[in-house]
């Protein structure tokens, strides 16, 4: 079985889902945050959207180290900026799931912090990571928009909310 037609599958529909959940982010909850070792709504939503532009940076590397500076998280400001990086990042992402062959998902990828290692995968299963972190983190999100009663779209079915949607 190959693994690139199951990886855009669910990029995609991770996509489609997560999209739902942008276009209901509020105008004036940026800086919300349940708890204070909670990340704040914005950078919480962009973390999310970076995401899908992962395939493609896990595709073209063999690893990340956050301690020389390899990740800086982007920093946005408004739904509209949310809703464009999603769109280009997803692009950007499904596009390298396209370009690629089945035997570039098989070496290994490597996530440290100097000298430490703190994950170290196959490429497709640092893919398969990204895409677990897009769950991980919309399901976070949703808690929020919940507890701020902002109506939340279904996920993988409908929701409490889903006569909104």
């Amino acid at each position: 079985m190959e693994s690139l037609p199951n990886l855009k599958n669910e990029l995609k529909q991770e996509y489609e889902t997560t999209k739902k959940f942008i276009d209901g982010f509020p105008d004036d909850k940026n800086e919300y945050s349940p708890h204070e070792k909670s990340m704040k709504m914005m950078p919480l939503a962009t973390h999310i959207v970076e995401i899908f532009a992962w395939p493609a940076m896990i595709l073209n590397t063999d690893g990340i180290n956050f301690a020389e500076g390899d990740y800086q998280p982007t920093v946005l400001t408004s739904k509209q900026e949310l809703q464009e990086k999603l769109e280009n990042d997803y692009n950007a992402g499904i596009a390298a799931l396209e370009q690629a062959e089945e035997s570039a998902l098989e070496p290994k990828w490597t996530m440290k912090n100097g000298d430490q290692v703190l994950a170290e995968w196959s490429k497709y299963g640092a893919i398969r990571h990204a895409l677990d972190q897009i769950t991980h983190h919309r399901a976070q999100l949703g808690v929020y928009y919940r507890l701020n009663d902002i109506p939340l779209p279904g996920s993988y079915g409908p929701s409490a909310d889903a006569a909104n949607f």
